[in-house]
């Protein structure tokens, strides 16, 4: 498994920077000892000059995971600061902002394409790799994670500002993006066949400018031979992204064991209610049940997640580390708990990205 983190390049008064040209050529000059053909590991350019990418390199320990983690960001932050900005983990700006688009023929052609859409992206999520065999094991764990992954956007949940304003969600980074024409839920694919011919179809409709562009909650990698699950906000404390690597990775082993049996799948309709309902109040209120399709409080539904991957946890070793840390961040609650409490406690803006700062690396 591995994780990606986009994070947002932020000045001492809490406003997004445009500098990410110069944070990747610092991070470039610094780099000359890893492996060039191993995945993961570099700093890379977003969609936005107002942001970067880190990535770790593939690994099966969560303590490994952690690490990398704690490094990647450490090290975007170093380089941040050689261009007059820090690293953030914030997934949208509280402060009003208006994103400089990369300079890349493809970003540009996107902004071109998609507009205001397009120009309201700056906003930063954190995706989960988890190793497969090939496309037919990948498209089964894709369809075992729908009914999950509103759960796994509420643990992560880490917006709730935007320009300026409490926006009233939790996650309001999953609205933005919901704009996307391809992002979102999806119907269960079935077989790896069904789901390139979909893929195939979304492409040749004209309307996304390639395969790069089908932002869906969980896809088949493009790059990589890997299931990547989409759904989440960048997280504000780096062991709840290590957290949400151990779910994912324990669902897609629980949906790969022999005896389990995906049953009657929820329409896509009820799945985008549950998204929904995830993003607006995150941990701090109902969820949609991902059994019954009921409201039940958020922590209910938490435990049914861990209950259903819990022979998964233990095989892996993971089950008290994922117990230890899931109670953590009940406690303390998701960065959108976190950053409303700041506000709360009387911090203004600037003060508020910069506690977000030090939280990044924490």
């Amino acid at each position: 498994m591995g994780v990606e983190e986009e994070f947002l390049l932020v000045d001492e008064e809490g406003a997004p920077r445009a500098v990410a040209a110069a944070v990747l050529q610092h991070a470039s000059a610094q780099d000359g000892d890893d492996d060039p053909d191993r995945p993961g590991g570099a700093l890379e350019k977003e969609f936005a000059e107002e942001q970067v990418e880190t990535s770790t390199h593939p690994c099966t320990d969560l303590g490994d995971l952690l690490e990398q983690v704690r490094a990647g960001r450490w090290q975007a932050d170093a380089s941040a600061r050689h261009a007059g900005a820090r690293v953030a983990a914030l997934a949208t700006s509280p402060r009003t902002a208006d994103p400089t688009v990369v300079l890349n023929r493809r970003a540009q052609d996107i902004a071109a394409v998609f507009a205001q859409t397009a120009r309201d992206q700056l906003t930063s999520g954190c995706h989960v790799h988890v190793e497969v065999a090939d496309d037919d094991e990948g498209v089964r764990v894709v369809d075992h994670l729908r009914r999950w992954n509103p759960v796994l956007l509420a643990l992560s949940a880490n917006s709730p500002f935007w320009h300026d304003e409490d926006s009233g969600y939790a996650s309001f980074r999953s609205q933005i993006w919901g704009r996307w024409p391809t992002a979102g839920p999806t119907a269960p694919f079935g077989d790896a066949a069904t789901y390139r011919e979909t893929v195939d179809g979304l492409v040749a409709s004209g309307t996304i400018l390639d395969a790069g562009m089908v932002y869906f909650d969980a896809r088949l990698s493009v790059r990589y031979p890997t299931v990547e699950v989409r759904v989440g906000d960048v997280c504000l404390d780096p062991a709840d992204a290590v957290l949400l690597g151990a779910l994912v990775r324990a669902l897609a082993e629980t949906a790969l064991g022999p005896d389990t049996d995906l049953g009657p799948q929820p329409r896509t309709e009820a799945l985008r209610v549950a998204t929904w309902r995830a993003a607006r109040s995150g941990l701090d209120g109902d969820l949609v049940s991902p059994l019954d399709g009921r409201p039940v409080p958020a922590g209910e539904a938490v435990a049914a997640l861990v209950r259903h991957v819990t022979p998964a946890l233990a095989a892996a070793g993971d089950l008290a580390w994922v117990h230890e840390h899931l109670a953590a961040l009940l406690a303390r609650g998701n960065g959108a708990s976190q950053q409303r409490r700041w506000r709360h406690e009387g911090l203004g803006t600037a003060d508020l990205v910069r506690r977000a700062v030090e939280r990044t690396h924490a």
